[in-house]
């Protein structure tokens, strides 16, 4: 497979489903000098308005004026056991054998978003991203990508000689470390509202409103009832002591976890984080803590200093990791 030219490109249909919308496109090129897939025929539907991922599918299809492509790599936000995928919230299922066969596809992936977030990771435009940590990346080695969202997702790209692969994992499901004072205390304040302190009970959505009341415990101050995202307006307009310190620690503490992870998997490839939270507060991010916390590892600090760390605010990061998925597959 690897004579593929340009000029015979097969086109991939790729897919971003998620719980409110499903988001398909087709790519129709790689260009090869600027590492750059060609996205097109982009459309979004409200996942709720249909039955199912057929449906969805059937209804894209109808939309474009294109052939349809006998290859096709869906990220989706969910599991995807033995090859069935069940989309709890929105009531859907498929078995990815079926799919295949219903659409006469030749070629079909499914992978989960964070698969998808890490294939995506080497076909990143880094003009289109902000470098949070500087470093040098090994361009041989593996690459972990990270980041709260609903929950808190990860990954790695395990790269060898012999070719890539993505390791997906549970990591938002690991026992919070405490590293400072602080961080124990509220440890011990969150204990009070969870059995289980995860990285996803601070590092999410609802995450933040978990370390809000835990921070207004540490520092005696009754807690309001707010949720994240006014949480995150209290703080910007300065209105909440509370919500500033909540922001500023969920910042410091994942320079901890973002380090931990890099350890774990070996990411001398770089750190990538996306999710839905921290675009929205580079600022934060940049001042923060975060990259000392990251680098400090004990013996281990001057393997973590080296490793640079990216947040991800690039746009179709699905689209991409999903075509990546299949063209690093089909050229291996």
């Amino acid at each position: 497979m690897n004579t593929q030219t340009t000029t015979e490109f097969a086109p991939i249909l790729v897919a971003d489903i998620g719980g409110t919308n499903a988001r398909f496109a087709l790519i129709t090129d790689f260009n090869a000098q600027t590492n750059q897939f060609v996205i097109e025929h982009n459309l979004t539907f409200p996942s709720a308005d249909f039955g199912s991922l057929e449906s969805a599918i059937n209804q894209y299809f109808s939309q474009i004026s294109f052939p349809k492509p006998s290859r096709a790599c869906l990220a989706v936000a969910g599991p995807i056991k033995a090859g069935q995928v069940h989309l709890t919230n929105l009531g859907w299922h498929f078995n990815v054998a079926d799919l295949k066969a219903e659409f006469s596809f030749e070629q079909l992936e499914v992978i989960n978003d964070f698969a998808a977030f890490a294939y995506a990771a080497p076909y990143l435009d880094d003009s289109q991203n902000m470098a949070v940590k500087a470093g040098q990346a090994d361009e041989n080695a593996n690459i972990a990508v990270m980041g709260p969202g609903t929950g808190f997702g990860a990954a790695c790209l395990v790269r060898t000689s012999q070719g890539s692969a993505v390791l997906s994992c549970e990591a938002g499901h690991i026992s919070l470390a405490a590293v400072t004072e602080l961080d124990r205390l509220l440890i011990t304040e969150l204990k009070k509202q969870v059995n289980h302190v995860s990285v996803e009970t601070v590092f999410s959505g609802p995450g933040i409103a978990h370390l809000y009341r835990a921070m207004a415990a540490v520092k005696g101050v009754e807690a309001k009832n707010l949720d994240a995202a006014q949480i995150s307006e209290l703080a910007t307009t300065g209105q909440c002591e509370v919500c500033y310190a909540t922001l500023n620690q969920f910042c410091d503490w994942i320079g901890s976890v973002a380090g931990d992870l890099a350890l774990t998997f070996g990411a001398l490839g770089g750190v990538f984080i996306g999710g839905g939270i921290l675009p929205r507060m580079q600022q934060r991010l940049l001042s923060s803590r975060f990259v000392e916390r990251f680098a400090d590892k004990g013996i281990m600090s001057q393997y973590t200093s080296q490793i640079p760390v990216t947040l991800v605010t690039q746009d179709n990061i699905p689209f991409i990791g999903a075509a990546a998925c299949l063209h690093v597959n089909s050229n291996a």
